[in-house]
């Protein structure tokens, strides 16, 4: 009797340590957060800063200890920014078991890939897709983003363009989501106004080379401005045509080519161009300090969306800390009721996945760099 008491005490002794291991090997576990958006191609200057900015945040939680006592591991894909190739990336990236996404950058490549993640329970943190309806459809409660939706920033765009006293506007897109969403929003808020006439709405091809047919139209529409819906390489081609004509109107455009890949690309003939952006919050201690940190790591200033992303990662991290947990409903619910101090400020979700505290300004390229007009 003795013997088989004492055989079972053994027995619960080992059945208890090796629970206790197995529960100290799964809070050891590594956290894997995806980055998805586009690391190649046209459009990678959009997609690399947040890159950046997620290493610089993994690599400073790590070294104070992880979350929780959990390390984060970075798995980064590619998505050209194209949907088709974007619906393939979230698949790889939940087949990897992240926990969570910072991504993606476009807003089309981001509605192609929300389905995905939200069949497998994991949000998805944008630091630039302000497509609306990607928060306010209701159609994806796991998505949220560290930037304001294109109808604020329409509404930006209009109200400075009423200031400048632009009379008749042409109104192009590049048919995307993103750029073609942008313009429509523009199109509406100067119909209900009134105080402008639209008198050119049309889409572009994305990619062609030649854009003297749509130039044309422009110049026979008796425009004083246009806004531009879309993405840098499209714009650098279109000021650099109007411009090598003489054409001599206000070109207005969106976050998609307040980059400065665009001044590279156009050069001279980027001068003077307006585009709306995240407003500037550089002077902003951890504003600085982040952009002190890209410097030193990467030796040159960072690009676009940089604090954004910087911020989503921030808030991320936040949401696993405060959770103490990597589960869907908990990471979300942590998202949406707490407060955290980011380079753009101390921000929160609302119920629809917005930031609050973020909003948008109107840029101008003067002697070759971005400049916040106030």
């Amino acid at each position: 009797m003795k013997k088989i008491t004492m055989l079972f005490v053994i027995a619960i002794a080992m059945i208890a340590a090796l629970s206790l291991t197995s529960c100290s090997e799964k809070k050891a576990a590594t956290i894997k957060i995806g980055v998805a958006g586009p690391h190649s191609g046209d459009l990678a200057s959009y997609g690399i800063p947040t890159i950046k900015a997620a290493e610089l945040v993994v690599a400073k939680v790590n070294a104070a200890g992880g979350v929780n006592g959990s390390m984060l591991e970075l798995v980064i894909e590619d998505d050209v920014c194209q949907p088709e190739v974007a619906a393939n990336t979230a698949a790889k990236l939940v087949g990897d078991g992240v926990v969570a996404v910072i991504g993606h950058i476009c807003s089309g490549a981001t509605k192609a890939a929300l389905g995905t993640y939200l069949d497998s329970e994991l949000l998805a943190i944008s630091p630039s897709a302000t497509n609306p309806p990607l928060t306010q459809s209701g159609d994806y409660p796991n998505f949220f983003r560290t930037i304001a939706p294109d109808d604020a920033q329409a509404l930006v765009e209009v109200e400075f363009v009423y200031a400048q006293g632009y009379k008749k506007i042409a109104i192009l897109h590049d048919k995307g989501d993103y750029g073609k969403g942008f313009a429509e929003f523009c199109k509406s808020l100067l119909e209900a106004d009134n105080k402008a006439e639209i008198v050119l709405y049309e889409g572009i091809t994305p990619g062609a080379v030649d854009y003297t047919a749509i130039i044309n139209k422009i110049a026979s529409s008796g425009a004083d401005a246009i806004i531009f819906g879309g993405y840098h390489p499209e714009a650098s081609k279109l000021i650099t045509q109007m411009k090598k004509k003489d054409m001599d109107l206000a070109f207005l455009s969106d976050d998609g080519v307040k980059d400065d890949t665009f001044i590279k690309v156009a050069g001279e003939y980027a001068e003077g161009v307006y585009a709306t952006g995240p407003m500037d919050t550089t002077s902003n201690p951890l504003a600085k300090e982040a952009l002190k940190e890209h410097q030193d790591a990467y030796g040159e200033d960072p690009g676009a969306f940089f604090l954004n992303a910087y911020s989503a990662t921030l808030a991320l991290v936040n949401a696993i800390d405060v959770a103490d947990s990597t589960e869907y409903a908990d990471l979300t619910k942590a998202l949406r009721s707490n407060y955290v101090d980011t380079p753009l400020g101390s921000i929160s979700f609302d119920e629809k996945g917005d930031a609050i505290g973020v909003g948008f300004a109107v840029y101008q390229v003067q002697n070759g760099a971005y400049v916040e007009l106030k």
